[in-house]
C-alpha cells in the first residue's frame, strides 16, 4: 500500500495530465460526430483483430477433434459409397444394403519406415471389431495389412516389409502381378510377377487388383517409377507410392464382410 502511495506521489503530475488528457479525448469523441466515427472505427478493428486472434487461436486447439469428425464423416461416406456402387453395378434394390466391405476409422500411433521390416501401430483393437488380416488404407492409397491384435490396439504390416505381398495391377489393365519391397527406400516399391503380355508406360496408376479377400480391388497404389524389359520379361518395376510413409496419422480399417463364407467355399475346393 505504502508503494503504491509513493508511486502516486512521485508521479502525481504524470498522472493528473494523463487523466485531464482523457477527458479531453472523451469530450471532444462526444462534442464531434467525425471523431466519434473515426474512434468507433478504430475500436472495431481493435477488437475485430482480437477477436479473430482469439479466433484462431480457438480453431487451432480444436483441430484434433475437427479432424476426428472429418474423418467419422469421410468413414460414414465410403460405407455409403460401398453401398451405391454394388447397386448400381448389379441392379440390386437401393433398399438391399448389400456391400463386401465396411469401412472403420483409426489412427496411427507408431509407425516405422526406415527398419527393413516396419510396422505400425493403431489405437482399435478386438474390442473395435479388429481382427488379423485387414486391409489399412488412408485417403492417398494403402498402408498395410493387421497383425496382432490385442483389445484396444492392433500392429500392422507396413507395405514396407518383406513380409508384405498385395495383389496389385495398372489401373488400365486386367494382368496382375504382386506387390512387393526391396527395402532401398520408402517412397518406392516394386510390382513383380506381372505377365508379359501387359502394356505399361511410365506415370501409369497402380491400384489393388482386388484378387484377394483383403483388399477390394482399386485401392490407390502409385504410378510407375520406371521399368526394364528383358527377352519380354518384365523386371524391377518401380512404383513411386502416392502415400508418404513416413508421415501417416489418419487410416481406415476395412472389414470384409463376405470373408468367412469365402474361405469355407474355398476350404470346402480343398477337401
Amino acid at each position: 500500500m505504502r508503494q503504491i502511495i509513493r508511486f502516486i506521489e512521485k508521479y502525481r503530475y504524470f498522472l493528473l495530465f494523463l487523466f485531464l488528457e482523457f477527458f479531453a479525448l472523451f469530450f471532444t469523441i462526444q462534442s464531434h460526430s467525425y471523431h466519434r466515427s473515426k474512434f468507433v472505427n478504430s475500436a472495431n478493428r481493435l477488437t475485430g483483430g482480437i477477436y479473430d486472434k482469439l479466433n484462431s487461436i480457438n480453431e487451432f486447439w480444436n483441430l484434433k477433434s475437427e479432424n476426428q469428425h472429418l474423418l467419422e464423416e469421410n468413414t460414414r461416406l465410403k460405407n455409403i459409397l460401398s453401398i451405391e456402387s454394388i447397386n448400381s453395378i448389379n441392379e440390386i434394390d437401393s433398399t438391399t444394403h448389400y456391400r463386401d466391405f465396411y469401412y472403420s476409422s483409426a489412427k496411427i500411433i507408431k509407425n516405422d519406415y526406415t527398419k527393413r521390416n516396419n510396422y505400425l501401430l493403431i489405437n482399435k483393437g478386438s474390442k473395435n471389431g479388429v481382427t488379423s488380416e485387414m486391409a489399412v488404407v488412408n485417403s492417398k492409397g494403402i498402408v498395410g495389412v493387421t497383425k496382432s491384435v490385442s483389445n484396444y490396439k492392433a500392429t500392422v504390416i507396413s507395405i514396407l516389409n518383406e513380409y508384405s505381398h498385395v495383389n496389385a495391377k495398372p489401373k488400365n489393365s486386367n494382368h496382375f502381378g504382386t506387390l512387393s519391397w526391396d527395402g532401398k527406400g520408402y517412397k518406392t516399391i516394386q510390382l513383380e510377377d506381372l505377365p508379359r503380355q501387359a502394356q505399361l508406360n511410365i506415370g501409369d496408376t497402380i491400384i489393388t487388383g482386388g484378387k484377394s479377400i483383403i483388399f477390394p480391388e482399386g485401392i490407390l497404389i502409385g504410378t510407375i517409377k520406371g521399368f526394364e524389359k528383358t527377352d519380354n520379361v518384365y523386371n524391377s518395376i518401380n512404383i513411386t507410392l502416392f502415400n508418404d510413409m513416413s508421415s501417416l496419422s489418419n487410416v481406415n480399417i476395412i472389414t470384409n464382410l463376405q470373408r468367412k463364407e469365402i474361405q469355407q467355399l474355398e476350404k470346402s475346393n480343398n477337401e
